[in-house]
């Protein structure tokens, strides 16, 4: 009697994509990845944002400590919304200091600062989110991808407009 072969292995399936939003599953990858240095540095600056509002001092006190209140609050809301977008594209989003500070582009500064030291710091901030949003424009872009597209215009609009807000402080 012959011996039978033995039954080889089937290879595994390749994963079966199930979010059918119109974007590959290559370009979600692409766009969430930048959305998450979006996400670390939106989180960073109002991280930032929210120590400056409780150590501000000085003449500007009440105005600044109501201003970064405002900033940070807002902020709070961002880092939320580009989270959330991350998840729709089937991606997990970073949610740890540690990753954020590998994917991030913005340092918070260590000690003691006067009010026009944060006010510079955070005119830094605004314009380092505004940069990186606009990195990951082109991506989303390419993927037709209008949801981002529309959040990374928002999100720019808005942390310009601060930043100019900022500046003028500093003239």
């Amino acid at each position: 009697m012959a011996k039978s072969e033995p039954k080889k292995k089937a290879a595994p399936a390749a994963p079966v994509d199930t979010i059918q939003i119109g974007i590959s599953a290559a370009d979600r990858q692409t766009i969430a990845a930048g959305l998450s240095q979006l996400l670390a540095d939106s989180y960073t600056l109002f991280l930032m944002t929210h120590n400056f509002h409780w150590n501000v001092t000085g003449p500007q006190f009440n105005s600044l400590h109501t201003m970064f209140e405002t900033q940070y609050t807002e902020l709070f809301t961002a880092v939320d919304e580009v989270a959330e977008r991350i998840r729709s594209l089937g991606v997990a989003a970073p949610g740890s200091f540690k990753q954020f500070q590998a994917l991030g582009s913005i340092d918070i500064p260590e000690g003691s600062r006067t009010a026009n030291e944060m006010i510079a710091d955070l005119v830094k901030g605004q314009e380092a989110v505004v940069r990186t949003a606009r990195s990951v424009f082109p991506a989303a872009e390419a993927a037709n991808d209008q949801p981002t597209l529309d959040l990374l215009t928002r999100r720019m609009e808005l942390h310009e407009k601060n930043a100019w807000m900022l500046r003028v402080l500093l003239a």
